[in-house]
């Protein structure tokens, strides 16, 4: 039983990124620095964060925000397979991401209570997540896989498809993602790259955070 229908888990990732715009994509490789980052980006107005599966400290920092930052809507990404998947759901996590889209794991969301936003780059991807019941995904890699003319391109065979690009989006391009009709998130690491997680620069995130929000809201 997964309590909810495809429409539903879709409904609610929607509700989740459109209000968000940004979601930062997080690779933590200390757990103890978990709880501080995120509530350095949530003192920055950014609320929705991306804990990526793709470090040993990834589960428990994940699970130590979840515990700690309640303002935080913490969603785990690089989700490879069903066991991912579950592992996820038991975290607490809010929703799920991934690179790609294989048939195993389309099948184990199609079976989980938890959103998924599967990653695709080509139109063949994206009919078959469509054929599964998903209308919301991941183009991924963004920029490498054609940028915004290849997500254009996109749009004519499929204009009820949304998107969270993520992939070489940083603060110089993020506004422009945004104001595609088709996109109603971006994702990225830009807001909290590695050295300064490393360095505990936990107010130059912050401020970051609130630079990046204020620009999204004069345009």
């Amino acid at each position: 039983m997964t309590g909810l229908s495809a429409s539903e888990r879709q409904a609610a990732l929607e509700q989740i990124l459109i209000p968000a715009r940004i979601v930062p994509v997080l690779t933590i490789d200390r757990a103890e620095d978990g709880v501080p980052l995120a509530r350095a980006l949530v003192a920055g107005g950014v609320k929705v964060l991306e804990v990526t599966f793709r470090t040993e400290a990834a589960a428990a920092a994940a699970k130590a925000i979840i515990a700690e930052v309640p303002e935080a809507v913490v969603g785990i990404g690089t989700v490879l397979n069903a066991d991912d998947l579950r592992r996820a759901q038991e975290l607490g996590a809010r929703f799920a991401v991934s690179p790609g889209a294989t048939p195993e794991l389309l099948d184990a969301a199609a079976g989980s209570a938890l959103p998924l936003l599967p990653g695709v780059a080509t139109a063949s991807e994206i009919m078959q997540t469509h054929a599964k019941g998903f209308k919301l995904l991941k183009f991924f890699p963004a920029e490498q896989a054609g940028g915004i003319p290849l997500l254009r391109a996109l749009a004519g065979p499929f204009p009820k498809m949304r998107f969270c690009p993520t992939g070489g989006i940083d603060g110089s391009n993020v506004a422009t993602w945004l104001a595609e009709p088709n996109v109603i998130a971006a994702g990225g690491s830009w807001l909290c790259p590695g050295s300064d997680i490393k360095a505990a620069n936990w107010e130059v995130i912050t401020g970051r955070c609130i630079d990046a929000m204020k620009h999204l809201r004069r345009r």
